[in-house]
């Protein structure tokens, strides 16, 4: 009536699943950006708005006493292939940090824009801390 060896898998997941559970064993899931050596970077900017991408990773953003945008990244891997961004193109500033294939990592960020200067965030208008009051740095968006 029921055979004896139950559902076949496929040998591709089989193999798939063994090497993460291997990566798993060997690393101990211990990725954490917080621990992480900043790196930082630094972009001249003279725009009055700025559109901010950031992938959906930690950001955080704050308005400061400076001329230029300031990015900070902290990343950590411990498996899988990094993919790091950051960068600006006219008023764009695209920041992205992750990882690809059978992967562990983890990053943040923390950008400074200069004080006066709007932004979007993600397509959405944000106040960033240390803006002088609330709605000044705010555009409408498109």
């Amino acid at each position: 009536m029921f055979s004896g060896a139950g559902p076949k898998r496929p040998l591709p997941l089989v193999v798939a699943a063994t090497a993460v559970a291997a990566a798993l064993g060997l690393t101990g899931c211990s990725v954490d950006a917080s621990t992480a050596e900043p790196e930082s970077k630094s972009f001249a900017y003279a725009g009055r708005s700025l559109k901010l991408t950031t992938h959906e990773v930690a950001t955080e953003l704050v308005a400061a006493d400076r001329k230029d945008i300031k990015v900070t990244r902290w990343f950590d891997h411990a498996a899988g292939s990094e993919r790091l961004t950051w960068t600006l193109k006219g008023d764009t500033l695209d920041i992205d940090a992750g990882c690809s294939g059978i992967a562990f990592c983890d990053a943040k960020f923390k950008v400074e824009v200069p004080r006066g200067v709007a932004v979007i965030r993600d397509g959405r208008a944000t106040d960033p801390p240390g803006a002088t009051g609330p709605g000044e740095r705010r555009l409408s968006t498109p």
